[in-house]
């Protein structure tokens, strides 16, 4: 019997990426939907994540969380979705998962919070330097791109996707032609669907 896999989320959160991850992989899964505040904070669930977010997924024995990290298990344990290049054709695969999650991400952060690095010195503490540096380096990576990291959608265009449509729709990422052209297909897919009405099911749930 495969070993079960569960999705803690929230459908209003990050979460949303790991989920559709999981449609893309097309896999049996089940989701436990963690309500904002003392649903993430019981001990039960601080067992899965001591950090008390979400996402986290738990696969037979193997418990993982944060997003970039979930996205790269996912699609090493289940190979033929073809969600990751071959393995000495992951450079780019490799280097854009993780500036979203260690640059793009904190870049956003801080900015929402009113705060950017605007010297040079404290650029360059940062690993992302500034805002406009992060986001920049992001719209030269996309620009006339269907595909990031390779010939295919993989792992990593759903996670640059996802960010990059979060920003734009609350505003923390301007909307630039080339962020829209390369979000917009991404979006469309199938399984990018099939997460939507499945989100806006849990959500009218939780109303």
């Amino acid at each position: 019997m495969a070993e079960e896999l569960v999705l803690f989320t929230n459908p209003q959160s990050r979460g949303v990426m790991a989920h559709w991850m999981l449609e893309e992989i097309g896999c049996p899964y089940r989701v436990e939907v963690k309500a904002f505040g003392r649903e993430m904070r019981t001990p039960e669930y601080l067992a899965i994540n001591p950090m008390g977010k979400v996402p986290a997924i738990q696969h037979g024995k193997s418990v993982v969380t944060e997003t970039g990290a979930i996205l790269c298990y996912l699609a090493d344990i289940f190979p033929e979705a073809k969600l990751a290049p071959p393995p000495d054709e992951r450079g780019s695969y490799y280097r854009w998962l993780f500036f979203v999650a260690g640059c793009c991400e904190p870049a956003m952060g801080n900015k929402a919070a009113g705060w950017n690095p605007d010297t040079p010195e404290l650029q360059g503490r940062f690993g992302y330097g500034s805002y406009e540096l992060t986001i920049d380096t992001v719209a030269k990576a996309v620009e006339g791109r269907r595909y990031i990291a390779a010939d295919h959608f993989t792992a990593a265009d759903l996670y640059m996707a996802s960010f990059l449509n979060f920003g734009m729709m609350f505003g923390t990422v301007e909307k630039r032609p080339a962020f829209e052209a390369y979000v917009r297909p991404h979006l469309e897919r199938p399984a990018a669907k099939r997460m939507q009405e499945q989100a806006a099911k849990l959500i009218a749930k939780q109303a």
